[in-house]
């Protein structure tokens, strides 16, 4: 995979979501954070999560979404179960996916994390080829921004600890792990 001058993955879907802003002036993308969700929570591939960072949820179709359609949340990008990969807000820019958080020091890790979501929950095993496509895009991450390493890869959870669970005990770091150095080789 590769990342164009503009901060877009190549080759995956683009459905812009007005839920971002540019990051602070020279603040450097350097962190990863995964996420796992659901819209509505435990259903897969229903475009809940397209709706939500679009700000087109409608609040009729869905008990969750009354709660939850006045949101004004993003990530930069979403892998569903099929491996199927959607890209809403450029690298470049600040999607709006960790909410109050901290990390090596740091607050607002949306100033200079990207995130990236799975679709998923904390106690349902991710696909395969979710872990494939993660990896993939992270390799082209890694290469495209100088200050990003693997130990800055973290869980949602990680960064928001007692606030947030994702990606969850269901998401296997190893086998991530071990799909990311393969395609780091």
């Amino acid at each position: 995979m590769e990342i164009d001058d503009a901060g877009w993955l190549v080759g995956a879907r683009h459905l812009p979501s007005p839920n971002h802003n540019h990051r602070p002036a020279g603040v450097a993308v350097d962190t990863l954070v995964v996420h796992g969700i659901t819209v509505p929570p435990g259903r897969f591939g229903h475009g809940g999560v397209d709706a939500l960072f679009t700000n087109t949820l409608d609040p009729a179709a869905h008990p969750v979404y009354a709660q939850i359609a006045e949101l004004r949340v993003s990530a930069h990008a979403l892998i569903e179960r099929t491996g199927a990969l959607t890209q809403y807000v450029s690298f470049d820019d600040r999607a709006w996916h960790a909410g109050v958080s901290h990390f090596d020091g740091r607050d607002r890790v949306n100033d200079f994390g990207i995130g990236i979501e799975l679709e998923g929950t904390d106690a349902c095993p991710y696909a395969p080829a979710q872990y494939r496509r993660l990896a993939a895009v992270t390799a082209a991450l890694l290469r495209h921004y100088a200050g990003m390493n693997r130990s800055r890869i973290v869980g949602h959870s990680d960064i928001a600890p007692g606030r947030k669970t994702d990606p969850g005990p269901a998401f296997d770091w190893a086998v991530f792990n071990r799909l990311l150095d393969h395609v780091c080789t």
